[in-house]
């Protein structure tokens, strides 16, 4: 084993004793010259043979946009590589090549890569319905299934709930289902096969466990079938968007309201496809005739009753409630219109009082910026050392009017920052030289009263001594 001692002038590795044969910064073991393409080894990124901190990021700044904006060299980290392309197998996730997403995130395909993105809500999770998959031998759900169906968004089969589900079957050993946990339901989103339900818990007047449901495909000969459920008063579907194929039937159900045919029309997405209803509530009718749907659904009815089963809104939609007016000049938050629906106005905007906060929902739409204002975009602080064209760091600095200005080119961490950093530091020597003098001419004013203090006693004491020796010459 050998060992070379470095100049001290090198801060890492190098390739012999003298100054000039110091590695670059960024190699990690040594080196055969003095550039980053040099090095033996990387200490962080190998970027097709150039030692980097790190790669390529997937953003940057675009000073004609003001704004961050996707990076077409972009490159991602794969180990300690950086790569144009993560392998196919893998998956990208803040610009790492990794094998699977995290928790709260799943997996995509945008622009031909595979991304893992955040979940808006609960992740998308497939499962196996009635009649497919694990699940290819079950008739109905029941307590010994039930518990599959938790967090799932689609289910691929079918859903059938019948009295079984909840009185048990002993012939297989299955228990009652409680009726609670039909709530596993409420995050499915689509249904491929159909929707059967030949039974419901008394205590649940509407189908509320599917209100987040909006695509029953009905790959069968029917899509969905309410039969014989004595308590329902509404069904509640009020997330449903479309019925692609399949017969609907609705019968037998004594006290459910709030059905009828028209409804029913915008949903499908075949020709052939048709509704069956067979209803006997004569106090549904009665109802029908007083317009039962809230005051702000419009004529193609609802699914129950309040502004939130609204089938259409008659003037706003506030994230699925139906409204009179959007918060445009008062209310928190402020909205603004957009194509019939009340749409937040950006965080970055300021809050008017007597005219409107935003004129959209992007923010670059503020009346008046909450903070600071880059190019048309209201923003939380101007940029600092934010990654631009040609690998350079953007720095910007806010004006008196609140608008961001680029700092100029000489500065390295930004005008502001090299401002506040010199003025602290002239500041500091400034206060330590005004107390060192201070210090210093208290000091040598006690020194030199000191000294003339003793002069004086000196004096005095040679003077007392001269009187003495002549007191003494007299009385000789």
């Amino acid at each position: 084993m050998t060992s070379l001692l470095c100049a001290e002038q090198c801060s890492w590795r190098c390739r012999g004793p003298k100054p000039v044969d110091c590695c670059n910064e960024h190699c990690a073991a040594g080196c055969t010259g003095p550039r980053a393409t040099d090095c033996l080894a990387c200490r962080a990124f190998n970027d097709d043979g150039i030692c980097k901190d790190a790669c390529p990021p997937l953003k940057r700044y675009d000073s004609i946009l003001h704004q961050v904006v996707e990076n077409p060299n972009a490159k991602f980290t794969f180990g300690a590589t950086c790569v144009k392309a993560c392998p196919h197998n893998y998956v990208v996730t803040e610009g790492s090549c990794v094998r699977s997403c995290s928790n709260r995130m799943y997996e995509v395909k945008e622009n031909g890569i595979q991304r893992c993105k955040d979940c808006d809500g609960p992740c998308p999770k497939a499962c196996d319905g009635v009649r497919f998959g694990t699940l290819i031998n079950t008739i109905a759900i029941n307590a010994s299934n039930i518990d599959l169906f938790k967090d799932c968004t689609k289910i691929n089969g079918d859903v059938v709930i019948l009295e079984s589900s909840f009185t048990g079957d002993p012939h297989y050993n299955i228990p009652p289902m409680e009726p609670e946990k039909l709530e596993n339901f409420k995050t499915v989103k689509e249904i491929t096969g159909y929707l059967m339900i030949q039974f419901w818990p008394k205590n649940l007047t509407s189908l509320s466990v599917f209100e987040n449901l909006e695509i029953i495909r009905g790959r069968t000969t029917f899509s969905l079938a309410v039969v014989s459920l004595k308590h329902l008063r509404w069904l509640g579907l009020r997330s449903l968007k479309e019925v692609s194929a399949g017969v609907v039937a609705v019968k037998k159900n004594p006290e459910l309201c709030y059905v009828w045919k028209d409804q029913w029309a915008h949903l499908f997405r075949s020709t052939d496809q048709t509704i069956k209803i067979r209803q006997y509530s004569c106090l549904c009718d009665t109802e029908r005739n007083n317009q039962t749907c809230d005051t702000e659904c419009t004529d193609l009815g609802c699914w129950g009753p309040g502004p939130t089963m609204c089938l259409s809104c008659r003037q706003f939609n506030r994230k699925g409630r139906c409204v009179v007016s959007c918060n445009l000049l008062q209310g928190e938050p402020r909205e603004v219109e957009v194509n019939g629906s009340c749409v937040q106005c950006h965080p970055e905007c300021l809050l008017q009082t007597r005219s409107l906060t935003c004129s959209g929902p992007g923010p670059d739409k503020c009346s008046q910026c909450a903070h600071v204002k880059d190019g048309p975009h209201c923003v939380p602080h101007c940029p600092h050392g934010v990654q631009g064209e040609g690998g350079k760091l953007v720095w910007k600095y806010a004006d008196r009017m609140g608008q961001c200005q680029s700092c100029h080119q000489n500065c390295s961490e930004g005008s502001l920052a090299h401002s506040t950093l010199a003025a602290s530091v002239i500041g500091g020597l400034l206060l330590l030289v005004i107390v060192s003098l201070i210090i210093f001419v208290l000091l040598r004013r006690i020194q030199i009263k000191r000294k003339r203090t003793v002069r004086r006693l000196l004096q005095e004491r040679e003077v007392k001594t001269q009187l003495f020796i002549l007191h003494l010459k007299r009385d000789r």
